[in-house]
């Protein structure tokens, strides 16, 4: 399959399990890819874009750069996150000011520089990660859950306010997924992270937690034209799963 031939796309998170799928998957279909993440020089892409999506200079200046260096820009998929755990009490300045950073601020300011260059060309998709999450929080995720609301709401505002110009935003909402970011997590908690995950797959009414490449399908879906008709769509991929 080629459907994504002549498109030029920019990830960012595109070091992570999920992003690197996904850049893995847009360059297998023909796209040329531009890759932003703090270190991108081990990733098979186009063109390679490292920053630090914590630097309002960086982030608005991604689309730019991604345009200048591809040719064009038809794709942007907001894929970077962050995860603080615990409850409003034990979070500190640093998790709040990384995670809205990150998680919020970042991809609005990617998406206010990108709507412009996409409508000069007739329009173009933008994939957001939001997460189940942020639809119907859990417990002891304070932070994140709010963070992935906020990104499920600006989705759905930016896709009302943008399909006039050709432009579909859309946002996948992932439940667990295998990535080291979750591995990492089970470490920092004091769990093995393989005896963690096949207890965690049991819970799952698919009978497994979601692998990145799950989680990418998706997000080509939506950025593709096979998604044509959706704008501001939140798309939960759980496997079956209720937040809990």
């Amino acid at each position: 399959m080629t459907r994504f031939e002549q498109k030029k796309a920019l990830v960012t998170g595109a070091a992570g399990g999920i992003g690197s799928a996904i850049v893995r998957m847009l360059m297998a279909e023909g796209a040329q890819v531009a890759v932003a993440d703090r270190a991108v020089a081990g990733l098979d892409a186009s063109v390679h874009l490292p920053g630090d999506l914590l630097d309002p200079v960086y982030s608005d200046g991604l689309p730019k750069a991604a345009e200048a260096a591809l040719g064009g820009l038809d794709i942007v998929i907001n894929n970077a996150g962050v995860i603080a755990r615990g409850a409003v009490t034990a979070t500190s300045d640093d998790d709040w000011n990384l995670s809205l950073g990150v998680n919020v601020e970042a991809p609005f300011r990617i998406c206010r520089a990108a709507i412009p260059i996409l409508a000069a060309t007739g329009g173009g998709a933008i994939v957001n990660t939001a997460s189940c999450w942020g639809l119907r929080p859990g417990p002891n995720h304070a932070l994140y859950c709010m963070t992935k609301a906020a990104m499920a709401s600006l989705t759905q505002c930016m896709g009302m306010d943008h399909a006039h110009q050709g432009i579909r935003v859309n946002a996948v909402c992932p439940n667990e997924v295998n990535t080291p970011m979750l591995r990492t997590g089970f470490v920092s908690r004091g769990f093995d992270p393989d005896t963690a995950l096949a207890l965690l797959d049991k819970t799952v009414p698919i009978g497994r937690v979601a692998e990145a490449e799950d989680i990418a399908d998706v997000v080509l879906f939506l950025a593709s034209d096979a998604a044509r008709y959706m704008c501001g769509a939140l798309v939960e991929v759980n496997g079956g799963k209720a937040v809990a």
